[in-house]
């Protein structure tokens, strides 16, 4: 299992149109094969930059969609209205080993 999070910073007149391409987009990108799910965050200090968390079932799946045409005609869209580069980091997940669960998550005593 592959995690995938990019960071994206997005000046206030072109963040509700991010935000509009990623409505109309993000359930192609879930049914995309391999993508186990895709969840848009908002920075607390700063309401234009975003943060995609998306979960693949392995690191070829992920390059598969960044090498399509969805993923290419997407990227088109948003990245010229961004107000700097953006940052892509790749996780695999150490611990816990299993599957994410609430308590899983809880500090231990």
């Amino acid at each position: 299992m592959i995690i995938r999070l990019v960071r994206m910073h997005f000046s206030p007149e072109t963040s509700e149109r991010f935000l509009a391409i990623f409505e109309e987009m993000n359930r192609h990108i879930r049914a995309f094969e391999g993508c186990k799910g895709l969840e848009l965050y908002r920075e607390i200090d700063d309401a234009h930059s975003f943060t995609t968390y998306s979960v693949w079932d392995s690191r070829e799946h992920l390059e598969s969609y960044r090498q399509s045409e969805l993923f290419k005609s997407t990227w088109a869209k948003v990245k010229p209205l961004m107000r700097s580069k953006p940052s892509a980091v790749s996780y695999e997940r150490v611990y816990p080993k299993e599957e994410f669960s609430k308590e899983n998550f809880q500090q231990e005593n």
